[in-house]
C-alpha cells in the first residue's frame, strides 16, 4: 500500500472520530444519559420519594395520635367532673344542687335586708341569714368537691327574680315582702331537709342535712315573727293538723 492511500485512511478515521465526538456532545445537551445512569437516577428519586411518603405518614400518624390524644383528655376531664353524679343517686344530687342554690339566695336576701331593711327585726334576721347560710354554704361546697361535683356560685334565673324584685322596695313594703319570703323559703327548707336526713340515700349528704334540720327550724320559728307574718305558723300548724285528722279513719 502506497503511502498516499495510508494518508488518506489517517484522514477518514480521524475524520470520523471528529464526527463521533461531536454526536457525543449533542446527545449529552439534549439530556440523553447513559441506561445505566438513568437507572441511578430513577432509583435515587424513587427512594427519595418514598422517604417523602414515609415521612408525610408518619406525620399524619403523629398528628392523629395527637389528636386522639387531645379528645381522649378532654372526654377524661369530662367524665371526672360528672364521675361524682354518676355516684350520687338522682334525688341526692337534686336535694344538693337545689340546697346550693337555696343558701346563696338566702345569704344575698339576708344582705339586702341589712341594708333596706326598716325594722330592727327584719335586720337582725337578715344578718343571721348571712352567717348561717355562709357557713352551711362552705360546709356544702366542701362536701360536694369531695364527691367531684362543682356546685353553682351565682344565682339562676329563678332565683335572681326574687332578689330583683325584692332590690325595687324599701321601708314597711319591703319588711313585709322579705318576711313573707323568708317564711315561705325555711317552710320549704325544712321540709326537704327532714326528708332528706330521713330518706337520702348518699350517708355524707343525709348527715348534713341532719345537723342543719335545726337551725332551718330555727330560722323558720324566727320568720313566722317577722312584721306581717305574726300568726301565719299558728293557722298553717293548724290546717295540717285538721288536714291529718281528717284522713284518719
Amino acid at each position: 500500500m502506497s503511502n498516499q492511500q495510508l494518508i488518506k485512511k489517517a484522514h477518514v478515521w480521524a475524520l470520523a472520530l471528529i464526527l463521533a465526538g461531536g454526536l457525543w456532545a449533542i446527545a449529552g445537551k439534549a439530556g440523553i444519559r447513559p441506561q445505566g445512569q438513568n437507572s441511578n437516577q430513577n432509583q435515587n428519586q424513587n427512594g427519595n420519594t418514598n422517604s417523602n411518603s414515609n415521612t408525610n405518614t408518619s406525620g399524619r400518624s403523629q398528628n392523629g395520635n395527637a389528636n386522639r390524644s387531645n379528645r381522649n383528655s378532654r372526654n377524661d376531664n369530662a367524665s371526672g367532673e360528672q364521675a361524682g353524679m354518676g355516684n350520687m343517686a338522682s334525688k341526692d344530687h337534686e336535694f344538693l344542687m337545689d340546697a346550693a342554690m337555696d343558701g346563696l339566695m338566702e345569704v344575698e336576701l339576708g344582705r339586702l335586708a341589712t341594708q333596706q331593711g326598716a325594722s330592727d327585726a327584719v335586720k337582725q334576721f337578715g344578718q343571721r341569714m348571712v352567717d348561717d347560710h355562709s357557713k352551711a354554704n362552705e360546709e356544702l361546697m366542701t362536701l360536694a368537691s369531695s364527691k367531684g361535683i362543682t356546685l353553682p356560685t351565682t344565682l339562676g334565673e329563678k332565683h335572681r327574680e326574687h332578689v330583683t324584685k325584692l332590690q325595687g322596695m324599701s321601708g314597711a313594703e319591703f319588711d313585709r315582702a322579705y318576711a313573707k319570703e323568708m317564711l315561705t323559703a325555711h317552710n320549704k327548707d325544712v321540709a326537704e331537709f327532714e326528708r332528706q336526713s330521713m330518706k337520702g340515700t348518699d350517708p355524707d349528704l343525709k348527715a348534713f342535712a341532719a345537723r342543719q334540720l335545726p337551725v332551718l327550724q330555727e330560722h323558720q320559728q324566727m320568720a313566722r315573727s317577722l312584721p306581717g307574718n305574726e300568726g301565719k305558723g299558728k293557722s298553717n300548724n293548724m290546717n295540717r293538723s285538721s288536714n291529718n285528722n281528717s284522713n284518719r279513719p
